[in-house]
């Protein structure tokens, strides 16, 4: 079962916000046999220019879906993040359907619906896209702060860099943000 955490930033959620939300993303639950056991989390912010930002991610036993749009109106914006979900949704499925046809296994992580190609929507642009690799890199990280690890990843002109942490031991991920800012994944 779907359940919604749903905050506003410098907007009120209404029960009429509440209610849109959850019936737009609630129609994600066909694409899967058993309704996921899931916390939808959705901030909704409004920006001094009027724009409003929508950000969905729904974590999953082997998936993580997330989106983000950036619209003047906010049920356009929930409305196109649902499509981007479920662009996400059919990407995954094409891809976990090739693995079990590789090994010659049955899939049933997907809803029948959705495992038949002419009952869903199609996207070319995103589906037909091949996912192969194209390279592999080999390196040695090499403990460090994230100020450091920043500065690494800007002087070799990358978006996101992986190191050590010296303080941790673990494994760290800095990234640019869209908004130019800067992120940090941390490890377990």
């Amino acid at each position: 079962m779907m359940t919604y955490n749903i905050r506003g930033e410098n907007i009120e959620v209404t029960p009429a916000i509440r209610e849109y939300v959850e019936k737009k993303i609630g129609k994600l639950d066909r694409y899967f046999n058993e309704t996921p056991n899931a916390t939808v989390h959705v901030n909704l912010k409004v920006y001094s220019d009027r724009n409003a930002k929508v950000e969905v991610t729904i974590p999953m036993k082997d998936l993580v879906l997330r989106a983000e749009e950036r619209n003047e109106d906010m049920y356009a914006g929930i409305d196109l993040i649902v499509d981007k979900l479920e662009r996400q949704i059919r990407k995954h499925k094409t891809k976990v359907n090739r693995k079990f046809r590789e090994k010659g296994e049955p899939s049933d992580y997907f809803a029948s619906v959705a495992a038949d190609p002419a009952a869903m929507p199609t996207v070319q642009d995103e589906e037909t896209e091949d996912l192969e690799i194209v390279r592999t890199k080999q390196f040695d990280l090499k403990p460090m702060d994230s100020e450091e690890a920043v500065l690494q990843m800007n002087l070799l002109g990358h978006s996101f860099f992986i190191y050590t942490d010296a303080d941790s031991n673990g494994t760290n991920i800095v990234y640019k943000r869209s908004d130019g800012k800067y992120g940090l994944i941390e490890t377990n």
